[in-house]
């Protein structure tokens, strides 16, 4: 059984996915976060990085719409993403981080400004602004997913954070 604490917590979560703030996700959302990520690193939409990052997107948008748009109007409503979305993914959140994978791994490409695989703790500060989480929750993260605290994050840090993030209950 899913606790109403839970379902608040994950509700929240929903927010971040809204980026337009019109109360529902949708493809537009995620086509949002890849443009304020490529503005935020001055790279163009139309490089290879920048078609990964909308593929990455597109990816995204599809494989959380079919788990959570149970209506099918290309919309996901707070409740869908609460009772579908989060009753699926909590069971298994390697789903999520495989949903997640295609945006997160073009994302750390573009924040990758100097091309060594990863991108630093400040460029990690940098997506998540972008994204529009706060800077002291930005700061604090990023901190967080320099597991080894060599001032570098990388795919295999992010994709299952960002899936506890997610589908953790506690």
């Amino acid at each position: 059984m899913v606790s109403s604490e839970y379902e608040r917590r994950i509700g929240a979560r929903f927010a971040t996915f809204d980026q337009d703030g019109n109360g529902y996700i949708d493809r537009e959302d995620f086509s949002m976060a890849a443009k304020a990520l490529l503005a935020e690193f001055h790279t163009a939409a139309r490089s290879d990085k920048g078609q990964a990052l909308y593929a990455g997107a597109e990816a995204f948008w599809q494989g959380m719409a079919g788990i959570a748009d149970r209506d099918g109007d290309q919309r996901i409503t707070r409740e869908e993403f609460v009772t579908g979305a989060v009753k699926r993914l909590r069971d298994n959140p390697g789903r999520f981080a495989e949903i997640a994978r295609p945006f997160l791994h073009a994302a750390l490409a573009v924040a990758d400004t100097d091309g060594d695989g990863a991108a630093g703790v400040e460029d990690t500060v940098r997506v998540l602004r972008a994204l529009g989480v706060p800077e002291e929750v930005a700061r604090a993260t990023a901190a967080a997913l320099d597991t080894d605290a060599d001032g570098q994050v990388r795919e295999q840090d992010i994709v299952p954070a960002f899936a506890r993030y997610f589908t953790v209950t506690e």
